[in-house]
């Protein structure tokens, strides 16, 4: 028993040497109107930040501890991964990036800058991992990791440590408030393709959809209960091109159910630009087949 309080102090002293680490990982990105996030030092002149929350501005203050403040401009973004990458005019001392595989029961550490740049820190669990996922904007994440943590809104895009001080990736809030993680793997694959282009090529429809529940008198037809409506079609868009209209009811996607809508934005990745897709609809109280190809988002 006489051990355990020097075994707590020593667990203590550590987790704060990995916090104190982790300072020159971090900075505030000014949000305007006194409102700031984190941003990740994943290079000494480039920060990761969340693409949904950064405001929709080309340029931003930031500012590291003990630092003065420096102007980054905007790289790129990308909504489907939930990154984005500013450059800074100065080089920040950034840490070496050493990721680490997520493994449930893990402890981790969220941390985060306050507004004048001074590191913060959150201490929980890696809650579940699973394989990899797309967001419903299209974009592949490489794991899905949840943690058992809770983040205010200024410590989102912060990177999240294990023990050893490796990087699990970054900070985020995902559907129902729930702290996921961006993983490393991913940010690594992301960052070098928005440095080049300032974005991320991606397919689409070229529509506007709405879940809707499949009438009675056509689910046993459609093997299904619900898929996805036409509201609206882009002009001169693959769906527009293959003739697909409005009230058009989509069930599969390359005998993808339409049911959960990843199926359709899975679809649509980088690789998928040029190639045809086959669509089984409901029009006019029929099951019909569709093809289209299909082509290049537009820049938003």
């Amino acid at each position: 028993m006489t051990d355990q309080p020097d075994q707590l102090f020593e667990f203590s002293k550590a987790l704060a040497a990995r916090v104190a680490a982790a300072k020159d990982g971090v900075a505030a990105i000014s949000a305007g109107g006194g409102r700031h996030l984190t941003g990740t030092l994943w290079q000494s002149d480039l920060l990761v930040a969340s693409e949904q929350s950064l405001p929709k501005r080309t340029e931003f203050e930031v500012l590291a501890e003990r630092g003065s403040p420096v102007t980054a401009t905007l790289v790129g973004r990308d909504p489907g991964t939930n990154i984005a990458v500013l450059k800074s005019t100065k080089p920040l001392a950034a840490r070496p990036i050493v990721s680490a595989e997520p493994q449930v029961g893990a402890l981790v550490l969220a941390i985060s800058a306050d507004s004048q740049g001074s590191v913060r820190a959150r201490l929980g669990l890696v809650n579940a991992v699973g394989p990899q996922w797309h967001s419903r904007a299209g974009g592949r994440i490489d794991h899905h990791i949840a943690l058992d943590i809770r983040i205010g809104p200024s410590e989102e895009g912060g990177p999240v440590i294990d023990a050893m001080g490796r990087y699990l990736g970054i900070s985020t809030f995902g559907p129902r408030a729930k702290i996921l993680v961006i993983p490393a793997t991913t940010i690594d694959r992301i960052v070098p393709a928005l440095v080049a282009n300032g974005r991320i090529k991606r397919g689409w429809l070229g529509v506007t959809l709405q879940r809707v529940a499949i009438p009675d008198g056509l689910a046993q037809t459609a093997e299904q209960s619900t898929g996805v409506m036409v509201m609206s079609i882009a002009e001169n868009g693959p769906a527009a091109a293959a003739g697909l209209l409005p009230s058009d009811i989509i069930l599969s996607v390359d005998g993808k159910s339409t049911a959960r809508l990843r199926n359709i934005t899975s679809r649509f990745g980088t690789d998928s630009i040029g190639q045809k897709a086959e669509l089984r609809l409901i029009r006019g109280g029929e099951v019909i087949s569709l093809q289209l190809t299909i082509s290049e988002r537009p820049p938003a």
